[in-house]
């Protein structure tokens, strides 16, 4: 009868010998076989003897979790490895794994708004409340410069550079971008740093952070999410809309205006293009008129 936790430690030292994979690879792998080793020991389950019906019902829990279909398909793959290394390795005869399928991985279009979505939105914020001006200068910020939710909280006034028309944003692995600014973002903040940020609490250490609560704290990424739901809310919208639909809109009427996808895939922040590349899901009869205005053989005398 097989061990779980010595066939794991020779699966890793395969992978990191034979296989030379990166640790970042190596570590998602323990975690899949991990998950499934908890789940085959409350059964009593070793690796020699599950059965393909096991794995199958481990999977269903997985979905009853809520795991996505990406997720779910990086998990089989990794169960599919560790057997194939264990027939590999003369450890089991039959792989349990052969027959289990890669759930169908459907690239999921994000949530768009219009301009005029957009401005609805922004126009249900109560500026009569204190924190009124502040939620519009935050909307302002996501839309104008399709900031990530966690870019926004973490925004600070040393990074504001309205004199030369950007701001500096410090994104995903510290990596740091410059991104166009325009008057609406420059107008909002102001006035809200002449109102309700003036009369914050001067908290040591917060003092450089934009966008902060009434205690003087920066906002979370949950308080951002709410704002954005509750005036949803008032709009009667089904629509699930997110901080990310702003950078979402953002991203897409660039596009639809003519602008270029590395320029904009340099503006989010991408590693790569093909990244950005989802935003091309544009109407179809916008795409009509682009290649009929645009293209050299279409183009008449």
């Amino acid at each position: 009868m097989l061990n779980w936790n010595n066939n794991i430690k020779q699966f890793i030292a395969f992978l990191k010998i034979e296989k030379g994979l990166s640790e970042n690879s190596i570590f998602a792998y323990q975690n899949d076989v991990d998950k499934l080793m908890q789940y085959s020991l409350a059964r009593q389950k070793t690796p020699d003897t599950l059965t393909t019906d096991d794995l199958k019902l481990f999977l269903t829990e997985l979905y009853d979790l809520g795991l996505s279909a990406r997720s779910q398909a990086r998990i089989i793959s990794g169960i599919k490895q560790f057997f194939q290394f264990l027939v590999y390795e003369d450890a089991i005869y039959d792989d349990p794994s052969y027959s289990l399928e890669l759930p169908k991985i459907g690239r999921k279009l994000p949530e768009v708004l219009s301009v005029e979505e957009i401005d609805a939105l922004i126009a249900q914020i109560d500026l009569s409340k204190k924190e009124g001006q502040r939620n519009k200068a935050i909307l302002e910020t996501l839309y104008s410069c399709g900031l990530r939710v966690s870019e926004l909280v973490d925004l600070k006034f040393s990074q504001l550079h309205f004199d030369e028309g950007f701001i500096r944003v410090i994104g995903k692995g510290n990596k740091e971008r410059l991104v166009p600014v325009g008057d609406s973002v420059e107008q909002e903040i102001k006035r809200y740093t002449e109102g309700f940020r003036a009369e914050t609490p001067q908290i040591k250490g917060n003092e450089d952070y934009v966008f902060l609560n009434r205690r003087g704290v920066p906002l979370t990424r949950v308080m951002i999410f709410t704002i954005i739901k509750q005036l949803s809310q008032q709009l009667g919208w089904k629509k699930n809309i997110s901080p990310h639909t702003f950078r979402h809109s953002f991203a897409t009427h660039l596009l639809e205006g003519g602008a270029n996808l590395r320029a904009i895939q340099d503006m989010l922040g991408h590693e790569s293009i093909t990244t950005t590349e989802i935003y091309t899901h544009l109407d179809q009869s916008f795409l009509r008129d682009a290649i009929i205005s645009f293209h050299p053989r279409n183009k008449r005398n």
